[in-house]
């Protein structure tokens, strides 16, 4: 049992630094090509995605052309823009809404800024087209599209669905190409929703619709179709945007900030693990094993994920480090008590974690419903914070819950019998040691 202790310690530490290495340097082996965390090379797989403040760019403000739009109208210049920037490739690119028909779109690593107003500046083109390409509708034949939760019919269910209301121009043509597309087989039987010349949705037709208004049904979440009713409005906005301000910024702030973040990061985790080494003796070190595995891990899911990443995402990350090593403290001070009155070692470590989790888990679960309504308010910079200090709350309980408890369980096996290589000597209330 002492043999095979020691063996899997060992072998833990050593996937520890494998991991590290994985996370932050990438691996090429048998083909299977990963950049690591930092990995700039589009031609393979990985890295993070800067935001703006570490990678510079183009900031753009749009402001509403001689009229005041509804909250509604600007859903759909948001949705608009998250189209274009996704197709042209600008997935990172962030969208911010202001006061009186404001809206401003910052773009990473992007300096053109004529390209920018090219790219967004313009009314969105919508068209209905069947499965040979040609255009059954335009923008201009769709009076309205609301997003609706209820039964699709009179024998379904609710669920979340789309209802398209056409001019009454657009009637007879839909109807016609409704019962066309009814009719074919197999593969052909739908009609694309496009955007743009880019596919939003692609509905099946069972039958001929002869009606001023139609319904888009499917597996569509909540979420899903207010998109696809927005995204179907967008084609036919009353307003035209104007560029009010432009502004470039330089790459070279992010690079030191990065930088600096990185060596601040590196510097507080090496403290933070001398200080547990020293507060905690040998329980400490098998805290800063686990701590270094929760850093592998954070690092490995934010290069697998590319999440984008700028300084508040960074205090995000810093964050949830201390709130990892905040779980271990709490696990060792409950087995102190328990060795205090007396317990054998395995058997403090056994109740101190047992009365450690409800602790634990409660404040870990707060912290990450906090983290989903900061992510939900759509602020773009409290998203990438709540993202990453997610990502590393759910990463730091595992290692604090699993990790440690199974790196304590083999420090057991090895069979220390001296108690205060784990914690001070303290006299219990009985006497006992």
């Amino acid at each position: 049992m002492k043999k095979k202790s020691i063996i899997t310690l060992c072998f833990v530490v050593l996937a520890a630094i494998l991991l590290n290495i994985v996370a932050f340097f990438g691996f090429n082996i048998a083909g299977i090509h990963y950049g690591g965390m930092f990995n700039e090379d589009e031609n393979v797989y990985g890295g993070i995605k800067k935001g703006i403040d570490l990678a510079g760019g183009s900031v753009l403000t749009f402001q509403a052309k001689d009229v005041s739009p509804t909250d509604d109208q600007m859903n759909t210049v948001e949705t608009i823009f998250e189209t274009r920037l996704n197709a042209a490739g600008y997935t990172e690119a962030r969208i911010s809404k202001g006061e009186d028909g404001k809206i401003t779109v910052e773009i990473p690593e992007v300096t053109d800024t004529d390209e920018a107003k090219n790219l967004l500046g313009s009314v969105a083109k919508l068209t209905f087209v069947d499965a040979d390409g040609n255009v059954i509708l335009e923008g201009s034949d769709i009076k309205d599209a609301n997003y609706v939760y209820g039964p699709v019919s009179q024998t379904s269910n609710s669920e979340p669905h789309v209802q398209v209301q056409f001019n009454e121009d657009a009637r007879e043509k839909f109807a016609t190409a409704t019962e066309a597309a009814a009719s074919a087989g197999d593969g052909k039987n739908y009609i694309a929703i496009m955007l743009d010349e880019n596919t939003v949705s692609s509905p099946r037709v069972s039958e001929k619709i002869d009606s001023d208004s139609c319904v888009i049904s499917g597996d569509f979440t909540v979420e899903e179709a207010q998109m696809l009713a927005n995204q179907i409005k967008s084609g036919q906005l009353p307003f035209e945007l104007e560029v009010i301000s432009t502004q470039t910024v330089g790459a070279e702030l992010g690079d030191d900030a990065l930088q600096n973040s990185i060596l601040a990061a590196a510097i507080g985790i090496l403290l933070v693990m001398i200080f547990m080494a020293v507060m905690y003796r040998i329980p400490g070190i098998i805290a800063d094993i686990a701590l270094l595995i929760y850093v592998g891990l954070i690092g490995l899911a934010m290069g697998l994920f590319r999440i984008n990443l700028s300084l508040p995402g960074i205090a995000g990350i810093v964050l949830s480090i201390g709130m990892a090593v905040d779980a271990n403290c709490i696990i060792f001070e409950r087995v102190k008590e328990e060795m205090h009155i007396g317990k054998t070692i395995k058997a403090s470590v056994d109740a101190g974690f047992n009365k450690a989790f409800s602790a634990i888990l409660d404040s870990n679960v707060t912290t990450i419903i906090t983290c989903v309504v900061l992510y939900i308010s759509g602020i773009s910079t409290v998203i990438g914070f709540a993202t990453t200090l997610g990502i590393g709350v759910i990463l730091s309980m595992f290692t604090a819950i699993v990790v440690t408890r199974f790196l304590l369980k083999q420090l057991v096996g090895i069979g220390i019998k001296n108690r205060s290589l784990i914690c001070s000597q303290k006299k219990a209330e009985g006497g006992a040691q």
